[in-house]
C-alpha cells in the first residue's frame, strides 16, 4: 500500500468512531495493524476536503463490491459434496482450504522475533522451517537471527527443500502450537517453502549471514545453492533496475535515506540514481554525500534493507521490474 493509501486507510478508520476502527483492525493482519497505526498516530488535523475525497472515493470502491457468498468455504464444502459425494470431497476439502484455520501458526505473527525464537530454539529444524515459511520474511530473519549458525544453517536449508505442507502435517503442527499459544486470524495459504523463500529471507539476514549459510548450503547442494543465489536480491542489484524503476524507487524513499544507504554503494549505482534525478535534485545529492562524515555500517545496510523491501514491493505490484530478469521474478 502507498503512502498516500495508508493515509486514506487512517482517514477513513479515524471517520468511523472507536468501536467501527477496532472491528475492522481484527481482520487485518500484524503488519496492516502496525502500519495504520503508525499512520494514524502521526494524523493531527485533515482539511474538510481531503475528508470528502476519502470518504467518496471509498463509497465509489464499495459501490463496485459485491459479496458473492456469505461464507466462501462453507460454500466450497457444500458444492463438492453435493458433485462429488462425501467421501471424494473430503480428500479435496482439506487440502483447498487447509490454510483457513491455523490459528496456533498465526499467532506467532502478533509475536516479537526474540520469542518465537525462544518458543522454537529447541525444535527439530524441519519443524522450524515448516512454521517459519507461514511468517512473513521480514520477521523469519528476524526469528533466524537468534538462533545459532548452525541451527540457523539447518533451518534455511530445509526452507529451501521444501515443497508444500500436507494438510494433514500443518494440522498436527498447528494443533502443537495452539497448546500453547491462542488467538488469531486468518492465514494465507500459497506455495510455501523453496529457494525463492530462502533467499527472501537471506536478503532480510545481512550480508555476513548471508555468506554464511550459503556457504554451508554450497557444501550439501552445489545446485540449491545457485538456486539460491538466482532468487537473491541485493542492494548492488539495484543498478540492474529499469530507469522508471529507479524513478519510481525514488518516489518513495525519504532523502536523508538515500543518502545514507549510498554511503555504502558502488559508483556505477550511485551514477544510476543520479541519472533519473533532475539536475539540481542529482547536485544536491551529491553535495550531501560528500559532506556527509562517516555512518556506521549499521545503520547503512539497515537503510539499504529498507530501500530493498519498497523495492521487492514495487516489483510485486508490478510497478518496477528487473533487467534481464526472467518471466519468473525473483524479488
Amino acid at each position: 500500500m502507498s503512502d498516500e493509501g495508508l493515509e486514506n486507510a487512517a482517514i477513513l478508520l479515524m471517520s468511523l468512531g472507536e468501536e467501527e476502527a477496532a472491528s475492522i483492525f481484527k481482520h487485518l493482519s500484524p503488519k496492516e495493524v502496525q502500519r495504520l497505526g503508525e499512520t494514524i498516530a502521526h494524523i493531527k488535523t485533515v482539511t474538510r476536503e481531503r475528508l470528502d475525497g476519502v470518504i467518496d472515493k471509498f463509497a465509489t470502491v464499495a459501490a463496485n463490491e459485491h459479496m458473492l457468498v456469505s461464507d466462501s468455504n462453507e460454500y466450497v464444502r457444500t458444492v463438492l459434496r453435493k458433485a462429488l459425494g462425501d467421501e471424494k470431497a473430503n480428500l479435496l476439502i482439506d487440502r483447498i482450504l487447509q490454510g483457513s484455520d491455523i490459528t496456533g501458526i498465526e499467532s506467532l505473527k502478533w509475536m516479537d522475533p526474540s520469542s518465537v525464537a525462544e518458543l522454537l530454539r529447541n525444535e527439530h529444524p524441519q519443524i522450524v522451517a515448516a512454521i517459519l515459511v507461514h511468517l512473513e520474511f521480514d520477521q523469519a530473519a528476524d526469528v533466524l537471527k537468534h538462533f545459532g549458525e548452525r541451527h540457523r544453517n539447518e533451518v534455511l536449508i530445509r526452507i529451501a527443500t521444501l515443497d508444500g505442507i500436507q494438510p494433514t502435517a500443518l494440522k498436527d503442527l498447528n494443533d502443537v502450537m495452539s497448546k500453547v499459544l491462542a488467538g488469531g486470524d486468518r492465514s494465507r495459504k500459497s506455495s510455501l517453502g523453496g529457494a525463492k523463500a530462502a533467499a527472501e529471507i537471506l536478503n532480510m539476514l545481512g550480508n555476513a549471514v548471508e555468506t554464511s549459510v550459503l556457504d554451508f548450503v554450497r557444501e550439501a547442494d552445489g545446485e540449491l545453492a545457485q538456486k539460491i543465489m538466482d532468487n537473491m536480491f541485493t542492494f548492488d542489484d539495484m543498478e540492474k533496475l529499469e530507469d522508471k524503476g529507479v524513478q519510481a524507487l525514488l518516489k518513495e524513499v525519504q532523502s536523508e535515506s538515500l543518502v545514507i544507504a549510498l554511503k555504502g554503494a558502488p559508483p556505477g549505482l550511485r551514477e544510476k540514481i543520479y541519472k533519473n534525478m533532475s539536475t539540481r535534485a542529482a547536485e544536491a545529492l551529491k553535495e550531501d554525500l560528500e559532506s556527509r562524515g562517516p555512518v556506521r555500517l549499521s545503520e547503512v545496510e539497515a537503510e539499504q534493507k529498507e530501500m530493498l523491501k519498497i523495492v521487492r514491493r514495487l516489483v510485486d505490484e508490478g510497478v518496477i521490474v528487473i533487467a534481464g530478469s526472467s518471466d519468473e521474478k525473483f524479488v
